[in-house]
């Protein structure tokens, strides 16, 4: 067995999908279930007994300490964390217990765990840690992308937050052995992404007929991964992985804002054209851009692919079609995600644009 934590959020639940359709060793599912955290997202395992769901916060030392004894798994892969920039800027203090003295009690839960195991067990034991590419800041129109030993230096209370969990790992593998894995990942997309992130948030105000919100000039350069490439890089990092080592998972696909914006606009207006005939782009309405906003993130995959064979399947063109029909499917998934905080949420952040 092993043990996701976060794994009803975005990527963590379609880590799960993905490892079952490929594995028969079982999943324990540990989640706190914030707003981001979202059971129908693993609706299709309900049934499935290798999926074992336990709603708890990875801050919870005694909850930890018994799933650990009781479950004795093989691997730890944690997903947990608070990860959006702008709640970050508007509410840290959650960043913080979560990233920062989350990650502390999980940390010390497996370390316990783990020196209780012998032999082939205790050898065989991985702890991995997900983390982003938002730990190394912002780069410049010709800077060379982040690597693995590019400095970190965060820039708002999410990634700040995220960088104290990196070291918090990378000391738990110095100091007391731990075998650690960490993974930095460019922007993600795909299904089951809550739509308070660009894509989604664009697809779903686009069907509903609200302005599409674009930060300052919309310039803002990303990477963007498709989620089920980075579920799959995960995969390969657990297996091979050099103990004590960071991977940087990206694919390749330097993209300004704007231009993931219209992309999207273009592909709705092809598969679910508006009634009136316009265009979805006439929807797209320039805000006031966020505090301490990154201009760009770029990210070089080199490491993971030389040393382990990875690359990303899906090209951007291909990736995003396949996310915009998919939520041209699920209109329901949509509609319930759409209640209560999330109202409330981008409400706050975007006013009468939202």
């Amino acid at each position: 067995m092993i043990l996701v934590t976060g794994a009803a959020g975005f990527i963590g639940s379609n880590f799960v999908l993905d490892w079952l359709e490929q594995h028969d060793e079982p999943v324990l599912n540990l989640d706190k279930l914030t707003y981001a955290g979202n059971p129908e997202n693993l609706a299709s395992l309900r049934d499935d007994p290798r999926h074992v769901f336990v709603q708890g916060d990875i801050g919870d030392r005694a909850l930890l300490d018994r799933l650990l004894a009781e479950h004795r798994p093989r691997a730890v892969i944690n997903f947990a964390a608070e990860s959006h920039v702008d709640r970050s800027i508007h509410g840290p203090e959650d960043f913080i217990q979560t990233n920062v003295v989350g990650t502390f009690h999980l940390l010390e839960a497996v370390r316990a765990h783990w020196g209780s195991l012998d032999g082939e067990a205790k050898s065989a034991f991985r702890f991995l840690h997900v983390s982003t590419d938002e730990v190394y800041g912002t780069l410049g129109p010709g800077d060379a992308p982040f690597t693995e030993t590019t400095p970190y230096t965060p820039n708002s209370p999410y990634s700040a937050s995220k960088a104290a969990s990196d070291h918090l790992v990378r000391a738990y593998h110095h100091t007391y052995g731990l075998p650690v894995l960490t993974t930095n990942c460019s922007n993600n997309y795909g299904p089951y992404h809550f739509p308070e992130k660009l894509i989604p948030l664009m697809i779903v105000n686009a069907l509903a007929g609200k302005p599409l919100p674009v930060y300052g000039d919309g310039m803002q350069v990303r990477d963007w991964l498709y989620v089920k490439d980075h579920c799959s890089a995960i995969r390969r990092v657990l297996e091979a992985g050099t103990l004590g080592e960071t991977y940087n998972v990206g694919g390749w696909n330097e993209k300004p804002n704007i231009e993931i914006v219209r992309t999207v606009c273009t592909l709705l207006d092809e598969l679910q054209p508006r009634a009136d005939g316009q265009p979805y782009s006439s929807q797209v309405s320039y805000v006031k851009d966020r505090p301490g906003h990154d201009r760009r993130y770029a990210i070089d995959a080199s490491k993971i692919h030389r040393e382990l064979g990875w690359k990303p399947a899906e090209t951007f063109d291909s990736g995003i079609r396949k996310t915009v029909m998919w939520y041209l499917a699920h209109p329901d998934w949509v509609a319930h995600v759409q209640s209560g905080d999330y109202r409330h949420w981008i409400g706050q952040q975007y006013g009468a644009l939202a």
